[in-house]
């Protein structure tokens, strides 16, 4: 009996701890109905004992989506960017998608984002896997996530299309 229960215990100190994740606070937004691009802004928890990595994101909302962050090149002056390697979501703990900050990208729009309506993601983790998120459009929220960025371009309002910003133009696709 006390092999059984120590084999018992060995066995779940060996099985994996992976990562749960949940999101909350979603919402999508585009600067206006005719825009070409818009984006996604989210709270990421992971609730499990190991790290995850949030690797992609698609949507049929979108010719392309990609996981965008931003970046002070000084003077004032923000670049966003694609962030290849993905957004890490530490063990026990949260990863914002906000304004100003890291995002889902949605380039090429396929439809206009209409406020009420929702859209839907699939976000894709190194560990957990899949997880798709019906998120809603809300056009005139402001950032809850604690941070304002007013002043350093984090608005996406600018992001109809031409994307001066980005270093490469995103409207053909």
């Amino acid at each position: 009996m006390k092999t059984l229960i120590t084999s018992a215990v060995a066995l779940c100190f060996a099985l994996p701890a992976f990562a749960e994740i949940s999101v909350s606070d979603a919402y999508a937004r585009a600067s206006s109905p005719t825009a070409k691009a818009g984006a996604a802004f989210m709270m990421i928890e992971n609730t499990g004992a190991e790290e995850d990595r949030l690797l992609s994101a698609e949507s049929d909302v979108a010719a392309r989506v990609e996981l965008h962050t931003h970046k002070d090149l000084g003077d004032g002056v923000m670049k966003m960017m694609h962030v290849e390697e993905g957004f890490v979501i530490p063990a026990g703990g949260m990863h914002a998608l906000k304004r100003g900050g890291d995002h889902v990208m949605f380039m090429g729009l396929n439809r206009s984002l209409t406020e009420g309506e929702s859209v839907s993601v699939t976000l894709t983790f190194e560990q957990a896997g899949e997880v798709t998120v019906e998120v809603p459009v809300d056009l005139t929220r402001q950032d809850s996530h604690g941070m304002d960025h007013s002043g350093h371009g984090g608005d996406h309002s600018g992001h109809d299309g031409d994307h001066a910003d980005h270093g490469d133009d995103h409207s053909g696709h």
